[in-house]
């Protein structure tokens, strides 16, 4: 028997499913209890008030509010800046 397949088939063409990724609630839309503000992959948005990360670092909503968006300047360990973006509920 043959271990290969017959010629014509490609080894390539296999691609992975899509992950929707990116924010799914934007500035002054209103927010409820447990919905998903962000998915990403890393911290691109750090939580802020009324917000929780989850494991795969979503960010989702723990009051219900309108979404806010704000950037701040967060200082690290090692005396390094980084300009960093920061989602919070508001009432």
């Amino acid at each position: 028997m043959s271990k290969t397949k017959a010629t014509g088939v490609t080894k390539l063409g296999r691609d992975s499913q899509p992950k929707y990724l990116g924010v799914k609630l934007y500035e002054g839309q209103q927010a409820k209890v447990g919905s998903v503000i962000i998915r990403q992959r890393g911290t691109k948005f750090l939580a802020g008030k009324n917000v929780k990360k989850g494991a795969d670092d979503t960010l989702f909503a723990l009051k219900q509010g309108t979404v806010k968006f704000s950037t701040k300047r967060k200082i690290k360990f090692d005396k390094s800046q980084r300009l960093v973006k920061i989602v919070n509920i508001v009432d």
